[in-house]
Formats: structure tokens, sequence, C-alpha cells
């Protein structure tokens, strides 16, 4: 279906060049944002999210009161 939307230019603007950004269309952009509204993320798709990040985590016999430097950050994690 069509229809006809008016987009203030400034926010226009900003919408074509993320468009650009992303290598993708402005009318992409727009209904991602539609079917955002209509359609929250479920619940399996926010864990999901979630679980692709691991962090670093290191021990301290004191939480909240570790005091690193580079030096020491490097120590503990084996970076390349």
């Amino acid at each position: 279906m069509r229809t006809t939307v008016d987009i203030p230019d400034p926010l226009y603007r900003e919408l074509k060049s993320k468009a650009a950004m992303e290598g993708r269309s402005v009318k992409e952009l727009i209904l991602r944002g539609v079917e955002g509204e209509l359609r929250p993320p479920s619940k399996s798709k926010e864990r999901t999210s979630r679980q692709k990040i691991r962090l670093p985590i290191l021990k301290s016999k004191e939480p909240g009161t570790l005091n690193l430097d580079n030096e020491r950050i490097f120590d503990l994690i084996g970076f390349p």
C-alpha cells in the first residue's frame, strides 16, 4: 500500500544520511521503524543479544575495590 507522510526536512536529511551509512534505503529504515512500533522485540531476541556479549571478568578478593592500571590489565587478560 502506498501512503504519503510529511517528514520535516532536517529529520529527512538525518534519515537519508543514516540510510546511506547503513547501506539501506530510506524506505527500509521507515519500515523498520514502523515494525518496531507495532511489534516490539520478543523476549527470546533480547536474551540472544545479551548472550553475545562476553565481558572479561576479573576476580577480586575485595569486590568493587580492584585497582588496575594498563600494565596490570594486559597481565590479567590474554591479549594477542
